[in-house]
């Protein structure tokens, strides 16, 4: 990392000509990689990326510029360069005020687990898909790891450092059967250590993935058209991330890109759903002890009992809408400037029993589990597609369906939910935006939606 007086240098040097901020980012990223491919380990990948980002912020615009060079030289020219955002007077840095980071309960240090152990256990999570079942065709297998360190500095005096230690597994399993091909996937991850395939074997998740795929080619075909819908919350926070996460992060909604904007205040969902982020959840993988421009991580209420409380604010976002950083101000690595990004995303649990959710619906779709999607953060319409459902018969989850979709409005679905279940389940992910991927967990408890058009099989049409 860099010394304090060469961050007080290049700060000074980053605002000699005014500009209304400054900060720098510096970074240390050690990570191994494992992916096995029909039963071959295809890939293994280990290396250490290391850099610096300097930002200078000047009414409401950004220079950035970014180094793999850590000679004093090459980074006050850096400095210099990114200076000339502005073009007046030169402004003082505040003193550094030191932070201290929330200290992360890492049992297993993945850099310290040897490759023939992380080898050994891709294998046997393909070997358990495959003795499943005889018409698992396919498995996919990944093991990644990674500790990141960073140094924040900013001309309004935080300077912070942060270790963040992550590991991820993910099992794909593929099933055939005649001209039928199905799919099934689990993940498990955080921000832990190598213990987390204590807590989740990745030969369970691998049988739960070929179990999944397997199911699905006996499966009927989903019926299309509008019924009731029970999200389990074992389908994870997906369509909330989606629906209404990313609409809620502020540089969209200034940009006047989310359904959102100019909501503040107003009833946005049923009054049963509260939306938080919360990045100081112990072991959840958007989790942070500072967000990339140093500020604490926070549990932010942006929807309470249906009313819109507030959004996700990085630094830059807040000093245009006069208010203050949420702590999601979040960036891939130090090649990219930060922007408002979720953390860990979820709505709060109700009081209903799940069980009771789904008593509740004489005929409909009960969603276990949901695929990929894309929503239009402008109107809020949604695509979503369910990788796991089953049709709902007088209150009582039946027989597996497939090919099933989700279409519908953010919004309009968020407010008509009349029951929310007590549970509450998590599911990880890698979140995407402007071309940077960064760590996230979302989760939802059981939901009823009265009515949403389901996209199947029309009785009478082929």
């Amino acid at each position: 990392m860099i010394h304090e007086d060469l961050l007080s240098g290049l700060l000074k040097k980053a605002l000699s000509n005014g500009g209304d901020f400054a900060d720098i980012f510096v970074e240390k990223r050690n990570s191994t990689a494992l992916q096995l491919e029909d039963s071959i380990i295809e890939k293994v990948t280990s290396g250490t990326i290391a850099g610096v980002g300097i930002r200078v912020i000047k009414s409401g615009k950004t220079a950035y510029a970014y180094t793999n060079d850590f000679s004093e030289k090459v980074l006050m020219d850096m400095a210099a360069t990114v200076s000339r955002a502005a073009e007046e007077g030169a402004r003082e840095p505040m003193a550094f005020i030191k932070s201290r980071p929330v200290k992360a309960d890492i049992k297993v240090d993945p850099l310290s687990v040897p490759s023939s152990l992380k080898i050994k256990l891709v294998k046997a999570a393909d070997a358990a898909a495959r003795q499943t079942d005889s018409r698992i065709r396919q498995v996919s297998v990944t093991c990644r790891d990674m500790r990141q360190n960073v140094l924040i500095a900013s001309s309004d005096g935080t300077y912070c450092k942060d270790e963040r230690v992550y590991v991820l597994g993910l099992v794909h399993a593929v099933a055939s059967d005649a001209e039928v091909i199905q799919t099934g996937y689990e993940t498990a991850g955080g921000l832990t250590g190598f213990e987390l395939f204590e807590e989740y074997s990745i030969e369970r998740m691998a049988e739960t993935a070929a179990r999944r795929a397997v199911m699905m080619l006996s499966a009927q075909r989903a019926p299309g058209g509008r019924m009731p819908v029970v999200i389990s919350s074992e389908a994870g926070g997906t369509m909330i991330h989606e629906a209404i996460g990313h609409g809620l992060e502020a540089d969209l909604v200034r940009s006047g890109l989310s359904v959102y904007s100019g909501k503040l205040g107003q009833q946005v969902a049923s009054r049963l759903i509260t939306v938080i982020d919360d990045a100081t959840i112990a072991r959840a993988r958007g989790s942070y002890s500072f967000d990339d421009e140093g500020t604490p991580a926070q549990k932010n209420v942006l929807v309470s009992s249906g009313m819109l409380k507030g959004f996700m604010y990085d630094k830059l976002s807040a000093s245009l809408d006069s208010a203050v950083s949420t702590g999601n101000g979040r960036r891939e690595s130090f090649h990219y400037r930060p922007i408002s990004r979720m953390s860990n995303t979820y709505i709060a649990p109700g009081e209903s029993s799940p069980e009771n959710v789904v008593k509740s619906v004489p005929n409909g779709l009960f969603v276990k589990k949901i695929g990929g999607g894309q929503v239009n953060t402008v109107n809020g319409d949604f695509v979503f597609e369910v990788q796991e459902g089953y049709l709902i018969k007088n209150g009582s989850i039946c027989e597996p369906v497939r090919g099933a979709t989700l279409i519908g409005n953010g919004p309009d679905a968020l407010m008509s939910i009349d029951m929310v279940g007590s549970d509450l389940g998590f599911a990880i992910g890698t979140c995407g935006k402007d071309g940077q991927g960064v760590p996230v967990s979302d989760a939802m408890p059981t939901l009823r939606i009265p009515e949403l058009v389901v996209g199947g099989e029309i009785k009478g049409r082929r």
